[in-house]
């Protein structure tokens, strides 16, 4: 069976494409000879693979190293992952270890692309993971978009509306009394004259920081619940209310805007769980207690794998990094 081949059976059974072509095939290969049922053939025809490109060892022999390291079965343990099953195209079951493995490496490289992909087919802008751009509106507005935001907009026939997808966006809204602005997320709209403030939304909750003018925030619930914001206060919206009011400091809420992270005495999970907004792999962390750990720091959106380093070490926590972009804390 040739290379191609083996890919082919591969993705089958993980239905998994990664983004660098390289990994791709590293991962195939490693699932393939994991199988323990590899002919002469297949065995050339991956020494052929080796050879062909410096970087096709290199890759495969990080994922060899990962396999074996106490951190990665840690991390594997504590998602839960070696409870899966993969059943090969025979029907009998992957040996646990690469189902582990596969699992694992599906959660590094985001393998939830349907999701993702309709979004985007919605969108009129969108940012990649880690990126910002900043967007002259038809109305003299401005909008900042975060990391991994897509945004759709209808400004026709006087309308000036906006629906936040997915992520995060601020906005600096010119007044115009006849024509509110508007943004919905997922549960709540935001009503302006003319304001800056942001939205962002999750998988359960909006969230909208008010850094100056004024703002109505609804629920798109059928309670209609509502708040109103003065500068320096947020909420946040669920399926079902507005939070109460609370006030919030926007220069560390909005220090993305000048690319970085911010935050003072805050569990280490949390902080992580931000910068895994920024980070194109994923950051796993074996050790439930390196979550709980309290830490403070100020650091740059440019460079999530040094930041992760160090608050790292800050807490005492094993730092290994798996190529294709996964992090584990241990």
């Amino acid at each position: 069976m040739g290379h191609q081949d083996a890919q082919d059976k591969d993705r089958t059974v993980s239905d998994f494409t990664h983004a660098d072509p390289v990994v791709d095939q590293a991962l195939g290969w490693h699932l393939r000879l994991r199988d323990g049922k590899q002919d002469a053939a297949t065995r050339a025809d991956f020494r052929a693979w080796l050879a062909k490109d410096p970087r096709h060892e290199e890759e495969f022999r990080g994922l060899e190293i990962v396999w074996n390291s106490e951190p990665f079965l840690g991390a594997v343990k504590a998602l839960s992952v070696t409870r899966s099953v993969l059943m090969r195209p025979n029907g009998s079951r992957w040996p646990l270890r690469a189902t582990a493995l596969a699992a694992s490496v599906l959660i590094a490289a985001g393998i939830w692309q349907f999701p993702a992909l309709t979004i985007a087919l919605q969108a009129d802008y969108v940012t990649a993971t880690g990126a910002q751009r900043r967007v002259p509106l038809p109305d003299g507005s401005t909008m900042l978009l975060n990391t991994d935001t897509a945004v759709a907009l209808d400004f026709a026939a006087g309308r000036r509306h906006i629906r936040l997808l997915r992520g995060e966006a601020f906005f600096d809204v010119l007044h115009d009394a006849a024509h509110p602005f508007t943004v919905s997320g997922q549960y709540g709209e935001v009503e302006v004259l003319g304001t800056a403030f942001s939205i962002r939304t999750g998988a359960n909750e909006d969230a909208v920081m008010l850094e100056r003018g004024r703002v109505q925030v609804l629920c798109l619930c059928d309670g209609k619940d509502s708040a109103v914001l003065q500068p320096g206060e947020t909420v946040s919206i669920t399926a079902a209310s507005v939070s109460p009011v609370h006030a919030a400091d926007p220069s560390a809420t909005l220090a993305w805007r000048e690319g970085r992270i911010v935050f003072e005495n805050a569990p280490l999970g949390d902080v992580l769980d931000e910068l895994r907004r920024y980070h194109g792999g994923a950051i796993l962390v074996a050790d439930e207690r390196v979550n709980r750990m309290k830490v403070t720091g100020n650091y740059r959106l440019d460079d999530v794998e040094g930041a992760v380093r160090t608050l790292a070490d800050a807490a005492g926590a094993g730092f290994y990094r798996v190529p294709g972009g996964l992090i584990i804390l241990q």
